[in-house]
């Protein structure tokens, strides 16, 4: 007699844990989809007299779209994290959501500049929208340093202290953090009274650890999940389901 045995392969849900450390890791990997600006603003940011040149218009819609993602992306990731790293201290990581959401308004407001300056290339305001046009470009400059800049700075103070003294990742990790947000402020003092460009290589230098530390967390995040903790035991219970 021939016994027909099938075994079912149950697949293991994953846990509200994992699910939000890839949501988190995935948005935080998703900030750096702005990069290109560096390249699609050039002209706008560089040329003083952009209103009356032939440059085209759609490199400054396409990075406008790029920053709201990095806005939206930025307050998803306190968000997704916060219901973890509360438990850990509510008050700073209330703090980190408001300061995420400061950054993101800071972004939409110097994308909302540059595209008044296509507004008015398009409207052909011709030699008379020139101070208009520049002083735009001026605001667009000071909201990035603010927003893009000094906040991420505050972000790392935050969520790195956070996560060093929760160990829900490796402690190196926000360590990178909170040692590159000191060096960040430096440079955006140093931009502040001139003792160098904001776009520059000792910006760009002092901006490193902070890119590194952000980068390397989605990362770690989005593959590994975060790290068995005394402040997710209790969540991990709750979420424990029978197999049967």
């Amino acid at each position: 007699m021939t016994t027909n045995r099938t075994t079912a392969t149950r697949r293991v849900p994953m846990d509200s844990l994992r699910k939000t450390a890839l949501v988190a890791g995935a948005l935080y990997i998703l900030t750096f989809v702005s990069i290109p600006i560096l390249v699609l603003y050039g002209p706008v940011r560089n040329d003083p007299n952009f209103m009356l040149s032939a440059a085209p218009n759609t490199p400054i819609l396409i990075g406008g779209v790029l920053e709201i993602i990095v806005a939206l992306a930025g307050i998803g990731t306190a968000v997704a994290l916060y219901p973890v790293v509360k438990r850990q201290n509510e008050g700073v990581a209330l703090g980190f959501v408001g300061s995420r959401v400061l950054e993101a308004a800071t972004i939409v407001a110097g994308v909302v500049s540059l595209l008044s300056v296509v507004t008015l290339r398009q409207a052909g305001v011709g030699a008379g929208g020139l101070v208009t046009g520049q002083a735009l470009v001026a605001q667009y400059n000071w909201s990035f340093h603010l927003g893009q800049s000094l906040l991420p700075a505050v972000n790392a103070l935050l969520l790195g202290s956070l996560l060093y003294r929760s160990r829900l990742v490796p402690r190196v990790l926000p360590l990178v953090g909170l040692i590159g947000a000191p060096l960040l402020l430096i440079s955006d003092a140093a931009v502040l009274f001139g003792l160098w460009p904001q776009v520059s290589g000792l910006s760009g230098l002092f901006a490193l650890p902070i890119a590194l530390w952000e980068f390397s967390l989605g990362v770690y995040l989005v593959v590994k999940g975060f790290k068995p903790s005394p402040i997710t035991a209790g969540m991990v219970a709750g979420d424990t389901r029978p197999a049967y």
